[in-house]
Parts: C-alpha cells; sequence; structure tokens
C-alpha cells in the first residue's frame, strides 16, 4: 500500500511539473523540460535561460534588472541543468549570472551582481548610480543556508560554500569555502588524494 501511495505522489508531482512547464516555458527565453519553478515572488523570466530539470521552491526572488536610474541595462541569468533553489533565494541580476549543473542552493542565499555605491553624500545610496559585475558559479556546488555571493565572484567546480558566508574573489575547483569575509578552508589535492586544511589560503 505504501509503495502504491509513493507511486501517486510522484506521477501526480511529475504531472504537475510537466503542466507548469507546458504552460510557462514560451515566457522564458529558454526553459528545459521539466524545470518548475514553485510559486516565487518575483520572476523576470524574459532574461532567464534554463536547462532540464531547474528546480526552485516557494518565496524565491529572480529578477533581471534592466534599467536603474534611466540607466539601461541586458540582465542574463543562465542555470544549467539540474540546478536546485530551496526558498527564500533573493537573486538580482543587471549583467550576467551563471551557475552550472547539478549545483545546490540552500534556504535564504542571497545572489546578486549588482553593488549599490555610498561614496556620494548628497545622494541617498539607493538612488546612485549601480555598479554591476558578473557571478560565476560552477557545476557541481553546495551553497549552504543564508550564504551571500556578492558582486565579480567567480566560484570553480565542486565548491561547497559555507553557511552565513559572504563571498566575494575568484575561487578555483574543489574548494571548501567559509567566513565572513569568505576564505578558502580547505582544498583537494590531487597528488595526495585528499582535502587538505588551509590557513590563510595557504596550505598547511
Amino acid at each position: 500500500m505504501n509503495y502504491m501511495i509513493k507511486r501517486v505522489i510522484a506521477y501526480f508531482n511529475f504531472g504537475k511539473r510537466l503542466l507548469w512547464w507546458l504552460i510557462h516555458f514560451w515566457r522564458f527565453k529558454k526553459l528545459g523540460k521539466l524545470s518548475y519553478f514553485d510559486n516565487p515572488i518575483r520572476i523576470t523570466s524574459s532574461y532567464m535561460s534554463c536547462g532540464k530539470n531547474v528546480y526552485a521552491y516557494k518565496y524565491c526572488r529572480f529578477e533581471g534588472i534592466a534599467s536603474y536610474n534611466k540607466k539601461k541595462f541586458t540582465p542574463k541569468i543562465i542555470f544549467e541543468d539540474n540546478v536546485s533553489f530551496q526558498q527564500n533565494l533573493h537573486l538580482t541580476c543587471a549583467n550576467s549570472i551563471f551557475i552550472g549543473k547539478n549545483t545546490a542552493i540552500a534556504a535564504n542565499v542571497t545572489i546578486t551582481d549588482i553593488h549599490h555605491p555610498y561614496e556620494n553624500l548628497e545622494i541617498p545610496i539607493e538612488l546612485q548610480d549601480i555598479h554591476v559585475s558578473s557571478v560565476y558559479i560552477g557545476e557541481d556546488c553546495k551553497i549552504y543556508n543564508n550564504a551571500v555571493i556578492l558582486p565579480g565572484t567567480i566560484i570553480g567546480k565542486h565548491c561547497t560554500i559555507g553557511a552565513n558566508s559572504v563571498v566575494c574573489g575568484v575561487y578555483p575547483d574543489y574548494c571548501v569555502i567559509a567566513g565572513a569575509p569568505s576564505r578558502i578552508v580547505k582544498q583537494y589535492d590531487f597528488e595526495l588524494s585528499k582535502w587538505i586544511k588551509m590557513e590563510s589560503n595557504k596550505l598547511k
């Protein structure tokens, strides 16, 4: 009986995702089969290109910013196959955000390629012209809860981002990245065939 119930639920979920895809695929720049966004707060789908089986849980924000203070932008939001997002993602893009295949994003994560300058004391921060710099997140990564990925960040393949990290900079493949500000705490050594602890981004 339990097996039958599980099969019914699986068929129901498959049907729900397929129906959603059939209704919405034309709104996106590209939407791979069985990709599914579960009731996001805000989504600007015309700037998004998604591979197959991309999934986003409830209350996510995917927003491309095409203009700010009369300046025009051409946002590109690209997710490869099997990228997943848990609840409350905050993603804003005016330039380019790329996330590679099989990368999983946990709850309450922020990813943005936009910086709000503060230097001009005569203009409120929110009213100053934004600065933008692309974000690249490689394939097979895992980003844990409450992490913040800032403009200009490049994260390599098979990296783990620790919970509550504030990430800005360039990080190579096969790293564990944590902290605020973040740093590399482990990196895989192929000669030794094991993960090596780091101190101040240098091997111990």
